[in-house]
């Protein structure tokens, strides 16, 4: 089984960028697809980005295209978002998924 720990939240304005980092542990050399999905206060969990296992394709939620970069190193085996003008709609808990495990999440607040 798969371990997952997000890092990298935190309060930035508006405008403002973040990257945030997921660290996989145990059975990793089986892994494929990484995601990260997140979840507002009072909202549904929802998809943000995808990466394939070869790091070649990567998908993104409508909402955060052109802002959002996934990407990944498979040698560290360590995943990342890197996100860009940030926008207080993006506000919400940010949460790393692979093989059907989801990480702990890590907060993002973005003030207005």
């Amino acid at each position: 089984q798969v371990q997952l720990v997000e890092s990298g939240g935190g309060l930035v304005q508006a405008g403002g960028s973040l990257r945030l980092s997921c660290a996989a542990s145990g059975r990793t050399f089986s892994m494929g697809d990484m995601d990260w999905y997140r979840q507002a206060p009072g909202k549904e969990r929802e998809f943000v980005a995808r990466i394939s296992r070869s790091g070649g394709n990567t998908y993104y939620a409508d909402s955060v295209k052109g802002r959002f970069v996934i990407s990944r190193d498979n040698a560290k085996n360590m995943a990342y978002l890197q996100m860009n003008s940030l926008k207080p709609e993006d506000t919400a808990i940010y949460y790393c998924y692979a093989q059907g495990i989801l990480g702990q999440g890590t907060q993002v607040t973005v003030s207005s």
